[in-house]
């Protein structure tokens, strides 16, 4: 199975890449497939974001993905 992750875009380098927050971790990932700002969420997915969120889907996303994580930790 694919999960692709929700993520906050922060910066937008030259050559189409961008810095994006998972909440506790900040990776680059390819923008080519999606047109993004800086402050917008995105599905990211073996290191391209694939779909562009609204602020709303993304921290609720990243909510179950946290309430997931806690569970599968009891």
């Amino acid at each position: 199975m694919c999960v692709a992750i929700p993520a906050e875009v922060l910066e937008i380098k030259e050559g189409n890449i961008g810095v994006v927050d998972y909440g506790e971790l900040k990776q680059e990932v390819r923008l080519d497939l999606v047109d993004v700002k800086v402050g917008e969420y995105v599905l990211v997915h073996v290191g391209f974001a694939i779909q562009k969120l609204t602020r709303e889907e993304g921290l609720e996303t990243l909510e179950i993905f946290k309430q997931v994580y806690a569970a599968l930790e009891e």
